[in-house]
């Protein structure tokens, strides 16, 4: 993308999600972990490999999400879930804090969703496309196949075939879901894979570059036999994703920043990608209520991440409910990485400048230490 030249003295950081709910420890088996941590370890070395070279975050989010939907082990692009009918139904979106450099994306332009999808292989890229594209799309929010269109005479993406998407774990999971034999469909090609977990969310990925830009991409293939025509989370900006940069002056830090005295001023940021039970996220507004918590209160991060996945299932106050699974992942400005989850489980992992891989697929992980996660860049 970009061309500006670095010596790398800024400090980059990506961390990625590859969904939530659930997925239990005494359902899965060794085989069956190492398969995800060997995934999720592909998706940021992929983007670490972007960052490193001193690329941008847009970049980087949608190389790790691309990693994970050509992977059948995630519900994204390939190994998407299917409708009631039997068809998949691909949702992806990008935002970022501000334009990349050198680009001629106006600022309030903000990102680009997509939704209702079911030719395209990695969402994410068009996603990229279409935010680069405002010529060609000057909308924020662009669906089926008017956005299949765009993709193919204005973008140069190729059209796949349905089956492309197969699964059948998948499939089993959608018949099995209506209670119907699990009978093939003749034309159904793709993947005989038998490792998934049955994660209920998507794939995201938020960047941290070396200009201070952050970048969150995610997608999906939604929730296991949704009515056709659903539209879920991860398209609605300030629901499943959000990014935004603002100034903080002394006159508008929060009271209780003010209380404790800590300084608010300057630049801040923050990149925020959720999975799990979409329309709590919608119903919630999940991307733009954490970070109004952050903005108002001076908590840290991960605290709130942590306000964010509880209001999903509080049933007393913020309209939520015990089916509300879900998790975020995120990074402000200073290269805080926060996760937080309300579930048994969630795929993550994360990569800082220094290289070192670390992923994490159940709640009592390791990696999933506070102090690890918070821990100042």
């Amino acid at each position: 993308m970009s061309s500006e030249k670095s010596n790398h003295a800024g400090k980059f950081v990506l961390v990625i999600h590859g969904g939530a709910g659930t997925m239990k420890r005494s359902q899965t088996t060794p085989d069956k972990e190492r398969a995800y941590h060997s995934a999720l370890r592909a998706a940021l070395e992929a983007g670490y490999a972007v960052l490193s070279q001193g690329g941008e975050a847009l970049d980087a989010a949608v190389a790790a999400v691309s990693s994970m939907e050509n992977d059948p082990l995630f519900n994204s692009g390939r190994g998407a879930v299917f409708t009631t009918e039997g068809k998949n139904e691909l949702e992806a979106s990008v935002m970022l804090s501000k334009p990349p450099v050198g680009s001629e994306v106006p600022k309030a332009r903000r990102g680009a969703s997509l939704t209702l999808l079911s030719k395209i292989a990695n969402p994410s890229q068009l996603a990229r496309a279409i935010y680069l594209n405002p010529s060609i799309c000057p909308h924020p929010f662009i669906s089926g196949t008017h956005a299949e269109t765009l993709a193919s005479k204005e973008l140069g993406f190729d059209l796949k075939d349905p089956s492309y998407f197969f699964s059948r774990k998948r499939w089993e999971e959608h018949r099995r879901g209506l209670g119907l034999p699990v009978n093939l469909p003749e034309d159904h090609g793709g993947h005989d894979d038998d490792l998934s977990t049955n994660p209920q969310g998507t794939v995201g990925a938020v960047a941290l570059d070396i200009r201070g830009c952050i970048c969150a991409v995610t997608s999906t293939g939604g929730r296991t036999n949704k009515l056709p025509g659903r539209i879920g989370d991860t398209p609605h900006m300030g629901a499943g994703y959000w990014a935004e940069e603002w100034t903080q002056s002394k006159n508008s830090q929060g009271f209780w920043q003010w209380l404790v005295g800590k300084p608010a001023q300057g630049k801040k940021a923050v990149g925020i990608s959720g999975t799990g039970n979409g329309d709590y996220f919608i119903r919630q507004a999940t991307g733009i209520s954490m970070t109004n918590h952050l903005k108002a209160t001076g908590c840290t991060l991960q605290e709130a991440a942590a306000f964010a996945t509880t209001a999903l299932k509080d049933e007393d106050e913020n309209y939520g409910s015990p089916d509300a699974d879900g998790g975020i992942i995120a990074l402000d400005e200073d290269g805080n990485i926060a996760m937080a989850l309300n579930c048994e489980g969630m795929y993550r992992g994360f990569v800082k400048k220094d290289g070192v891989i670390k992923t994490a697929i159940f709640a009592d992980d390791i990696p999933e230490a506070h102090l690890v996660w918070q821990e100042k860049y």
